[in-house]
């Protein structure tokens, strides 16, 4: 199924590969994309939040798009702006490498890499000294970061890392070459540096896997609909139960989610205008002068939407399963169809309430179900599942599932203070997962507050009494906060405007998990650069073209952009338009489980309703098929 709603697409839907076709030509006829120009990125220019909210069907819908262009013949890139509908190009910006960054890493880009480094007789004699065969390596191109290395200014850089493949079939994780990385130069093809520490041990034992013999014990599970779903599609929009909501799909975030309502009493009420994970960095542990570099921001450098898994049924989906088709583009803008990127299906999710009575026998059970709406990506080594669940009772929560192949190296000494042995000799360094999902609120309407509550206890003559603490959010910097789990702190979005029967302000709270945030050090690089993940919670003042956490070119950025530069001015957020920023995320101690492929780890968040409604939203769910037996 497509997310395009065809000839006529309401203004959030994704862009239809017409739509890219048109944009190419539109480039290709300014001069803008010839034969050296690369596209590193191209998605809809999301119009801004007040002309989606007017627009009604039938009325006319502008279409615009946004591109990264590279060209490799002159070093330069630019920043696109395309008007689809008046086929013309609206706005050119210049990308200044030195302080804007690079666009995001190309697909093209490994194989550049591996021919570099095939053809150049330094990296050759490394190899050789450590007894290794050249054409039995496998390197890839990772992003480099910035260090203010004199020689890499204002260039576009990769640093490449090694494993020896014993064979083609063979997996390359278990078998590292350390002590030995590369610095690339991506558009002339050299290479700038060879750091060189000295050979170490390559670990021999084989991190093969999933070719038996296999348990015989389990038997088949069968999750049937005989009647079918029970939501309802139309092209990107979805209706469940008392839910609706539209899908879109970005190249660089995957899977958004738009304008999100539940029904009550006949009433569509908003909840949240747009929600996604606009940034996620992998912020690496080991100080050596091999790894130091090592942190990966998979969405602002390798556009996780790009990387999306084409899914399978009985795999990665069980049950009465719809399936969405996404459009992506390569690097010469052709869009490029990936069948099968989002899964949607409900499932049951055991019981909603329950309650037997004392007082006059009666018992009553309802069953929870949820609808789930996910992709999966790889991103190289490792993969993550990002999973939405809307549940009957009106709850929101996303979870991301981390799973795929440790990054390993060579154990020894050195490394150990840094890393797990989860073989023998080979090492995998610690390292995070952070996540930064947008929030953009609409508790029913666009005045949103944030009330902070927490739990505290209070003076009384028996010492039993406790109560919570609410303290509201007034400006940007005010918001800069963190969870604290043991004062059960959580972050209410509020409509000071609209109240409920009881006269309170109705709300939606935010529930974290509260695990660490960012853990390098104050002044480090990638501390300016994911300056985002240093606090659980960010709140702004919206803005249409504040769309990303570490700004909208990451690759190479010297830090400061996003967050840290959207909150500068300090504005007012208290009954106004607002954007929540969440930071939750993973911190990997790798254990010998998670060899030779890791587990699911999860790492989310929850957001319920706190008053939007004036009672149990689930009061009308039905008894389950067997009935008689639940009431």
């Amino acid at each position: 199924m497509h997310l395009s709603t065809g000839s006529h697409p309401h203004p959030l839907d994704p862009l239809a590969a017409r739509e890219i076709d048109e944009v190419r030509r539109i480039l290709r006829e300014e001069g803008l994309l010839t034969d050296t120009v690369r596209v590193a990125y191209l998605g809809l220019e999301e119009p801004p939040k007040e002309d989606v909210l007017a627009y009604r069907p039938g009325d006319p819908a502008g279409r615009r798009a946004r591109a990264f262009l590279l060209d490799l013949a002159t070093e330069t890139s630019q920043d696109v702006i395309v008007d689809v509908t008046a086929g013309k190009v609206a706005a050119r910006t210049p990308i200044d490498p030195l302080t804007d960054g690079q666009v995001p890493m190309l697909d093209e880009e490994h194989a550049l890499v591996r021919r570099v480094l095939k053809e150049d007789a330094g990296w050759a004699k490394a190899l050789a000294a450590r007894g290794i065969d050249p054409a039995g390596v496998y390197v890839a191109a990772l992003s480099a970061g910035h260090y203010g290395l004199a020689k890499e200014e204002g260039r576009r850089v990769a640093r490449v890392l090694a494993h020896v493949m014993p064979t083609p079939d063979s997996l390359p994780w278990a078998h590292p070459v350390d002590g030995l990385v590369a610095y690339v130069d991506l558009v002339k093809g050299e290479i700038l540096e060879i750091v060189d520490t000295g050979p170490q041990p390559v670990p021999q034992e084989s991190g093969d896997y999933g070719h038996g013999p296999h348990r015989t014990t389990q038997k088949p599970i069968h999750i049937t609909q005989p009647d079918g779903p029970s939501f309802t599609v139309d092209g990107p929009l979805v209706t469940w139960e008392k839910w609706s909501l539209r899908l879109g799909y970005d190249m660089r975030e995957g899977l958004t989610l738009h304008q999100i309502g539940f029904d009550d009493d006949g009433r569509t009420r908003p909840i949240v205008y747009r929600a996604s994970v606009a940034e996620m960095v992998v912020p690496y542990g080991d100080p050596s002068p091999i790894r130091f570099w090592q942190n990966y921001f998979d969405t602002g450098e390798y556009q996780l939407g790009k990387l999306a898994n084409s899914l399978e049924l009985g795999c990665d989906c069980l049950g009465e399963i719809t399936y969405f088709d996404a459009v992506v583009t390569d690097g010469a803008g052709v869009p490029k169809v990936i069948t099968n990127a989002i899964c949607m299906h409900e499932e049951d999710y055991g019981v909603l309430w329950k309650h037997t009575d004392p007082a006059n026998g009666s018992r009553e059970t309802r069953r929870q179900r949820r609808l789930v709406i996910s992709f999966f990506v790889t991103v190289g080594n490792y993969d993550y599942g990002f999973y939405w669940y809307l549940y009957l009772d009106g709850t929101i929560e996303l979870e991301v599932k981390a799973t795929g192949i440790v990054f390993t190296g060579a154990y020894d000494d050195r490394a150990a203070p840094y890393a797990s042995e989860v073989a023998p000799g080979l090492a995998a360094p610690y390292h995070q997962h952070l996540f930064s999902a947008r929030l953009d609120m609409t508790v029913d309407g666009v005045a949103n507050a944030v009330d902070e509550v927490e739990a505290v206890r209070l003076d009384s003559p028996y010492g039993n009494a406790f109560g919570r603490e609410v303290t509201r959010l007034r400006t940007e910097r005010e918001a800069r906060r963190d969870a604290d789990l043991k004062a059960e702190r959580t972050w209410h979005v509020v409509n000071p405007e609209v109240r409920n029967r009881l006269g309170r302000p109705v709300g939606y709270a935010l529930h974290a998990e509260g695990r660490p945030t960012l853990m390098a050090a104050p002044g480090s690089s990638i501390h300016r650069r994911a300056e985002f993940a240093t606090s659980h919670l960010w709140v702004t003042r919206y803005h249409p073209a504040e769309r990303y956490p570490a700004g909208d070119l990451v690759n190479q950025h010297p830090g400061g952009a996003g967050l840290p530069a959207y909150t500068r001015a300090d504005r007012d957020i208290d009954g106004q338009d607002i954007v929540l920023w969440h930071t939750f995320g993973l911190t990997h101690f790798p254990r010998t489980e998670d060899w030779p492929i890791m587990p699911v780890d999860t790492c989310g968040f929850v957001l319920k309703p706190v008053g939007f409604f004036d009672r149990n939203p689930t009061l009308d769910v039905p008894p389950s098929a067997a009935e008689h037996s639940c009431h």
